[in-house]
Order: C-alpha cells, then structure tokens, then sequence
C-alpha cells in the first residue's frame, strides 16, 4: 500500500527536513562508538585465538539470522520506532559485559546482545525512513538521504578511530568502554525523535500478527521475480567487505606499523566508504552493467591493496570499501521501490538475513585461510566473489 504524499508544500518540507534531521543525528551516534576499532584488539588481548575471535563474529551473525526476518515482521505490526531506541540499550549492556568481565564469556553475551539490536533496527529503520519520505511525496529521495546517513555513519566511524587511540592511552579498554556505553544511550535518546505515522501502530484493532505479516511478506518475494532478485543482490554484494571489515585491525597490524597507528589506518579505510556514499547521487544513474563494472573495479583495489601489506595498500583497500558501499546503498534503494510498503520491514529483514547467513560463511572460510596464510592474502581471496557478481550483472541485461 503506498501512503499518500503530505498535500501541502511547507508541510512537506518540514516533515522532510525533521525526519533528515534526526535520522543524520542517529546515524552519526550509532557509529560514533570508540570500541569499533579496537574491539578485535581487546580480544587478541584477553589471550583469544583467531578461531575464537572469529566464532565471536559468527555468533553474532548467528544471532542476526535467528531473529532477523521475526523481528522485520514484527516491525511491520509494532512501532518501528520502539525498537529503534530499544536497540541500542541492549548494545550499551553488552559493551558493559565486555569491559567490565573480559573474557571469552563476557564477548559471546556482547555479541549476542549486539546481534539482538542489530535485528531489531534493521530493516524497521529503512522501513521507516522510505515510508515517511513516500507519505511526504519524496520517497525519490530515499537513495541520497540513506546514502548521507551511512556517510555521516562513517565520518562518525572516522572520529571514532581518532578519538580511540587518544582514549586508549589515557584510560586503557575501560575508558573506551564507558565512552562508548554513553554513546549508545545517547542513540537510543535520538530514535525517540524520529517521526513516524502508519495505521499499523495506531492501535485501531487492524493490526495484523507478525507471523500473517511474515507469510505474506515471504509470497511476495515468491510472486515477484525481481523483488526476490533484489533480495539476492543485497547479500551478493554486503555481505563480504561486511566480514572483511571485522578483520581490518589484523590487516593493518600487519604492515608492520605501531599499535597505536593501528585505529589510523583504519581512518584511512573509512574514508573510502564514507565518500561512496556520497556519490550515491551520482550513482543512481547507473544500470546493471555499470554497478558490475565498479563492483569489478573494487574487487581488483581490494587484491591489490591487501597483497601490497603496505600503508600505501590500505589506501586501495579504502577505494574497494568505497565501490562496495556505493554499489551496496543503491542495491537497498532498487529493493527498496520493489516493495510495498506493508511488508516492507519484512521484505527488508529477509535480505539482511542472507546477507548475514553469507557472512557467517566468511567469517569460518577467513578462519581457514587465516589459519595458515597471511590476513592479505585472506582479503584477495574474497575479491573473487565480487568479480563473480559482476560478471553476472554485466552479462544480465536491464538496468
């Protein structure tokens, strides 16, 4: 069901520009934690193995896919707002757990915590955003805006890595974690503002049940051939630098600089990815073939960089990042005009749940290569899925 756009010009706007607004403020705050880069390090310092490192991160996928498609259906017949504030206090519980008591333990409660967030936002924050920006006639827009949110996302992931070494020297993993606990209720204090007008929370008694919304949702994808190709594109092309960007810290120790340098690399990698958002604009006008050539041109950056093991190699893996996330926001926005708006929390949960079933599988194939290659070498490897999607886009015919 497609809402009806706001009638009148100012109301339009101000609805746009509330709902921009808060939804940039969000963005910002839930990357702007100082745990992200070095959480892998407070694991390999706790006397964690790569193996166990990475069956945190696979437990943490793990998570995502059980509760992934309930909890997009359910987003669709609750308050896609509610869980949006909800989420980021589980994190805040977990980020606790893990300065607090480090230990294997500790890190798997975390991670499943974080796994719960993870499910309940996603999906019900596109839903909401692309819902509200059609009930205000600007649901064209949806591309850019999303792809400025996940850049300012990134510049806050940026400022995070700045600020983490600082911290890090200063107060050691506890002062990072406390900052980082702060910025999570900080989160949730902006989820509360994000606007949102839908029938299915006015408590009027059509409320559908989340299992009739999740059937319905699935038929849909069933139905329509390219609803349920879009749900195939996105996991083809997040899933993969999703995981790889969990092994990023590795990456760049192993170049040989300073620990301390470590979380600076890393602000080299994020640029990349913050500046393909941006391009999202830009982006939109390109077909099937033309996504097939910059997924193409990343996965090459992404071989060459990480085979360098040099600083200046980071530099090429940053532009891989950055084709991968400018192709990865405009694959959300095409799914994203396929659905209808009923089930569009669900339709959206069931593609980040193959996204994160294919990250699961990066997570042990890394373990495997890792275990006896070094981490530039794993990173080539999973360039060999990227040239294999694009092989099939450009082959395919149709934008």
């Amino acid at each position: 069901m497609t809402l009806s756009p706001a009638r009148v010009p100012g109301a339009r706007t101000s609805g746009v520009r509330r709902l921009t607004a808060t939804l940039y403020g969000y963005a910002f705050l839930d990357e702007f934690v100082l745990l992200y880069p070095v959480y892998a390090l407070l694991f390999s310092d706790a006397g964690l193995s790569l193996w166990q490192i990475s069956s945190l991160f696979a437990l943490w996928s793990i998570t995502g896919i059980v509760l992934e498609v309930p909890s997009g259906a359910w987003a669709d017949t609750v308050s896609r707002r509610l869980l949006l504030w909800l989420g980021p206090l589980l994190t805040a519980a977990g980020f606790t757990l893990w300065v607090a008591v480090p230990s294997y333990g500790a890190f798997a409660v975390g991670f499943v915590l974080w796994g719960v967030r993870g499910a309940l936002g996603s999906g019900a924050l596109e839903a909401l955003v692309y819902d509200e920006l059609d009930r205000l006639g600007a649901a064209d827009r949806y591309a850019r805006v999303m792809g400025r949110a996940q850049a300012l996302g990134m510049v806050a992931v940026m400022a995070a890595m700045g600020l983490a070494g600082p911290v890090l020297d200063l107060g050691g993993h506890p002062a990072v974690g406390a900052a980082s606990v702060l910025v999570c209720v900080l989160t949730s204090v902006a989820a509360t503002r994000f606007p949102e007008h839908r029938p299915a929370v006015a408590g009027d008694g059509d409320r559908v049940s989340a299992l009739t919304t999740l059937r319905t949702g699935l038929a849909e994808a069933r139905r329509d051939r390219s609803v349920r190709g879009a749900l195939l594109l996105v996991p083809a092309v997040g899933a993969v630098w999703g995981a790889l960007d969990e092994y990023t810290p590795l990456l760049a120790r192993d170049t040989g600089v300073a620990e301390a340098t470590v979380p600076y690399l890393l602000l080299v990698i994020w640029v990349g990815p913050a500046l393909g958002s941006l391009l999202t604009g830009v982006g939109e006008r390109l077909s099937r073939a033309g996504l097939g050539v910059v997924l193409a041109g990343s996965a090459v950056a992404l071989a060459v960089g990480a085979l360098l093991g040099t600083p200046a190699g980071v530099g090429l893996v940053a532009v891989a990042f950055g084709g991968f996330q400018l192709v990865n926001v405009l694959v959300d926005a095409r799914l994203q005009d396929r659905i209808e708006g009923a089930r569009r929390a669900t339709l959206t949960s069931v593609a980040s749940m193959g996204t994160e079933v294919a990250t699961v599988a990066v997570f042990a194939a890394y373990a495997m290569i890792g275990a006896g290659h070094a981490h530039g070498t794993a990173f080539a490897v999973f360039a060999v899925p990227y040239l294999v999607t694009a092989g099939v886009l450009v082959m395919r015919r149709g934008a």
